[in-house]
């Protein structure tokens, strides 16, 4: 059952069969070759407000503040981090949504983006037409991780136990209808297994118990599990991504391990209001480029797990689409019910 893993993108499979991805991440390639970052010598003295639609701690909070100072340097202006957490993202998005068609507002946001569409009944804007996408900044993987009380030392066994006694394991998530979760039932649906779903409020909690042996296994960033694994608190049982690791370099793929379809990351892009100038997504656009580029941005990124990549506007908007869908496709196989 074990295959070749792909190529590592941010872009899952279906993406590229499309040769979207391929054709719009060489012309950005290509323009990043004979056109370097730019320069903004007019600068600005007002700050430029990076809004983010979650709580000040969390993952993309961490990405933002590690990137702001660098992308300030590129936009010669500051940049001030802003935190609107609620509604699962929609508040913060909201206020991104409404935001000055000037440059003025940029935001963050990270898969609940695209998942709140099916999620979530009502939401006040659309997840596509209503920003406009800027770039990635990265993707990060998640691992699949079990207390060590479970009798599973890697997918194929874990696989084997849970049909031995379906409805008898059980798994954590951050929450109905987070990525987390999506994870989870992405792996419940793809090894055709029957585990029982316990969801918690954010991760801090869900790495908490399941350390503590209160729930069996779940899916959680890996920058948040790799000290655990390493200090034997958890076992990994498989990466969520299409390639291995450098933070758990021995710990193989869902893919490798027999899940051949299963590749899903936790990615963070930077997008404005819709109606953004040509010019100032031009603007934002190399700025990141140039600010990830920075040792002190790439390191600290690279540290926390993360691959980067930072495809042009085109392609981070065509992702979301694809996304949109791609998420829509877990909600329905999961069977959550609308909030």
């Amino acid at each position: 059952m074990t295959t070749q893993p792909p190529a590592h993108s941010l872009f899952p499979p279906s993406f590229h069969r499309d040769g979207i991805a391929r054709r719009t991440l060489l012309a950005a390639a290509v323009a990043g070759a004979v056109a370097p970052a730019l320069t903004w010598a007019q600068g600005s003295d007002k700050p430029l407000r990076m809004v983010l639609p979650v709580s000040a701690g969390s993952g993309v909070d961490g990405v933002a503040r590690v990137l702001g100072p660098s992308l300030g340097k590129a936009l010669a202006r500051p940049v001030v981090v802003e935190n609107y957490p609620g509604a699962g993202g929609i508040t913060g998005t909201s206020m991104i949504v409404k935001a000055p068609k000037d440059g003025s507002v940029l935001g963050m946001v990270s898969n609940n983006h695209v998942v709140n569409p099916s999620v979530f009944k009502n939401i006040p804007y659309d997840a596509v037409d209503d920003i406009t996408p800027i770039t990635m900044i990265g993707a990060t993987p998640f691992v699949l991780v079990a207390h060590p009380s479970v009798a599973a030392r890697n997918l194929r066994e874990l696989i084997a136990l849970a049909k031995a006694q379906p409805g008898a394991l059980n798994y954590g998530s951050s929450g109905n209808g987070t990525i987390l979760h999506l994870a989870a039932e992405m792996f419940v649906h793809e090894a055709q297994v029957d585990i029982k779903h316990i969801p918690y409020r954010g991760m801090g909690p869900l790495t908490a118990d399941v350390l503590g042996g209160q729930i069996q296994m779940a899916f959680i960033a890996i920058a948040v599990a790799a000290p655990h694994v390493k200090a034997g608190a958890l076992r990994a049982i498989g990466l969520s991504s299409s390639v291995r690791s450098p933070l758990l370099p021995d710990l193989p793929t869902m893919a490798e391990q027999g899940l051949s379809h299963y590749v899903l990351d936790g990615w963070v892009a930077v997008v404005g209001p819709a109606g953004l100038p040509k010019a100032e997504v031009e603007r934002a656009y190399h700025g990141v480029r140039s600010a990830v580029a920075t040792p002190e941005v790439r390191d600290a990124l690279l540290a926390q797990g993360y691959q980067l990549q930072s495809p042009p506007p085109d392609a981070t908007a065509a992702f979301f689409r694809s996304e949109i869908g791609r998420m829509a496709r877990l909600v329905k196989q999961s069977g959550l019910k609308l909030d």
